[in-house]
């Protein structure tokens, strides 16, 4: 790279790196507020990350792999969420793609420069999770000064192989499917990588049993080599001067895979990422709709139920709207539907973990309390869009406020995501072992969700599709995300304890009419909410 390349190079780190900490929206920016740096930005989220990072105390009588294992087993989780989050915002943006196109910035520079963006904040974000895992590895009883620079070393490499993974994934894509398959594509791509990112954080405590009390035992385990963290925990076992040949083996799998995956992402494939600009950046013609078929849409608007709970013309406006960026808009499935992905996991771990005996009602009743965040997170995921400007129409409409935008975009979701989502658990859980029997413990977490529906609009103002994408929130929702996990188990948690006590019908019905109250509360403070001044 020339000296011309590494300048233009550095000034695009640079410009990515501004939008991340300032948003790509001029309204409302304050220079003097804004963020100067990754951790004034992230403040809270690293926060967070730290006080997770703290459950590494509970490896004090682990060895040093187990403990590396599990540092790079989560540090991938968190990595691999926010990348699979925020790739689609940051690699591919159309409108980007409008003003860079034309200029003389090759596809290798461009990509690296928002690479480079991804993985520093990964780190910050790694880094926060593993400082006190780093203590440990340093100073603790099995420790030693050379764990800290060489477990550095491997999370920067994880990150290094965890960012081109993602960009690997949507260059195949790419190169393999066509233009007008692209958009789905991505989308699945992403939602894959979410799942797949929450299943082995599921599977990392599960395999960790199995290991024993030492290391003496992995080299016996042949699906340990084919684990991202274990490649990672043997680099740290050789660089630290613990090395065994199944350590030497792991690290060597670790280097190998990150270079031929960095190699192809940023090598053979570049090219492929500048086509895809290109074709993002084309407008594609509409194919003529036949007037004699109606959409699956129109038809349940215009039949009961669904059809008397849209008799305001503005609710039924904002349902239809919020329902088809749902199904067709990329940026809004590329943001909703993997940030979904964990409410969906969630709920298949417990079900697979307690399939039988008393322990399969505990599954099913966390599973309906994860559930029960499907709305919550939707909505809060579907007030961004990169159309947003186009929502100061909601102001032409005949309301004083925002309430029926809410209340319709509400009803799409519940059409659109929760609907679905609740028969697909119904059919699972039927399918189980004595699960029809069990079916009731769904109950609590499904009578609680109209409150989880309500909360984003009553407390936040959550107007669908009126607020501009910025990739800090992807990494901020992160930490929110984890929040929202462990208090969905309270209400399912209190329900299991009725139940062994003989009150779960009681319990029901008490929390019916705490919801009741609730939800009128919630609903009358939405009903007062007024629109913002316009700046």
């Amino acid at each position: 790279m020339n000296d011309s390349q590494t300048s233009v190079s550095r000034t695009l780190q640079q410009l990515y790196l501004t939008l991340f900490l300032r948003g790509r929206s001029a309204r409302g920016l304050n220079k003097a507020q804004s963020p100067k740096s990754v951790a004034g930005k992230l403040w809270g989220t690293l926060a967070m990350y730290g006080l997770v990072g703290l459950l590494a105390l509970t490896f004090l009588s682990q060895t040093s792999f187990i403990l590396s294992f599990y540092l790079h087993g989560m540090s991938l989780l968190f990595l691999g969420m926010f990348i699979a989050s925020s790739a689609g915002e940051i690699l591919f943006n159309k409108d980007e793609a409008e003003i860079l196109l034309h200029r003389p910035v090759e596809p290798r520079t461009l990509l690296w420069a928002k690479v480079f963006v991804l993985t520093r904040i990964s780190l910050w974000l790694a880094l926060a999770f593993n400082l006190t895992g780093l203590i440990m590895g340093s100073v603790g009883r099995n420790g030693t000064w050379l764990f800290l620079p060489v477990h550095l070393a491997s999370t920067c490499l994880a990150a290094l192989f965890c960012s081109g993974s993602v960009v690997l994934l949507y260059q195949l894509c790419l190169r393999w499917f066509g233009r007008e398959r692209l958009d789905n594509l991505m989308t699945g791509a992403q939602v894959l990588l979410a799942v797949g990112m929450m299943a082995v954080s599921q599977m990392v405590p599960l395999m960790m049993r199995t290991m024993g009390p030492t290391a003496v035992s992995i080299g016996g385990k042949w699906w340990m080599f084919l684990l991202p963290p274990a490649w990672f925990a043997g680099f740290d076992e050789v660089f630290t001067g613990r090395a065994t040949p199944s350590s030497w083996a792991l690290a060597g799998i670790g280097i190998a895979v990150t270079a031929t995956v960095l190699a192809l992402a940023f090598g053979r494939l570049a090219a492929t990422y500048e086509e895809g600009l290109q074709n993002l950046a084309e407008s594609r013609p509409a194919k003529p709709r036949d007037p004699a078929k109606r959409r699956l849409l129109d038809r349940l608007m215009e039949a009961p139920p669904l059809f008397w709970t849209l008799r305001d013309p503005v609710v039924r406006a904002s349902f239809r709207l919020t329902a088809a960026y749902l199904v067709r808009d990329r940026d809004v499935k590329l943001r909703v539907y993997p940030g979904l992905a964990p409410m969906l996991v969630m709920p298949a771990v417990f079900l697979v973990q307690g399939a039988t005996g008393s322990s399969g009602e505990i599954g099913i009743a966390f599973a309906g309390g994860y559930l029960g965040l499907i709305p919550l997170m939707a909505m809060n995921l579907l007030q961004f869009s990169q159309n947003w400007q186009a929502a100061d129409l909601y102001r032409l409409a005949p309301v004083p406020g925002p309430a029926p935008f809410i209340r319709g975009a509400i009803r799409a979701v519940a059409v659109v995501l929760v609907l679905p989502a609740l028969v697909l658990a119904a059919v699972v859980v039927c399918l189980l072992p004595d699960g029809a029997s069990s079916a009731v413990m769904l109950l609590p977490g499904l009578i609680a969700m109209p409150v989880y529906a309500l909360v984003p609009g009553a407390i936040e103002k959550t107007v669908p599709l009126s607020k501009p994408a910025e990739e800090a929130k992807s990494a901020t929702r992160g930490a929110v995300m984890f929040v929202l996990m462990i208090t969905a188990l309270a209400v399912p948690g209190m329900a299991i304890g009725a139940k062994h006590f003989g009150g779960f019908w009681v319990f029901l019905l008490v929390e019916a009419l705490l919801v009741a109250a609730i939800c009128l509360a919630m609903s009358s403070a939405i009903s007062r909410k007024t629109w913002d001044p316009l700046e």
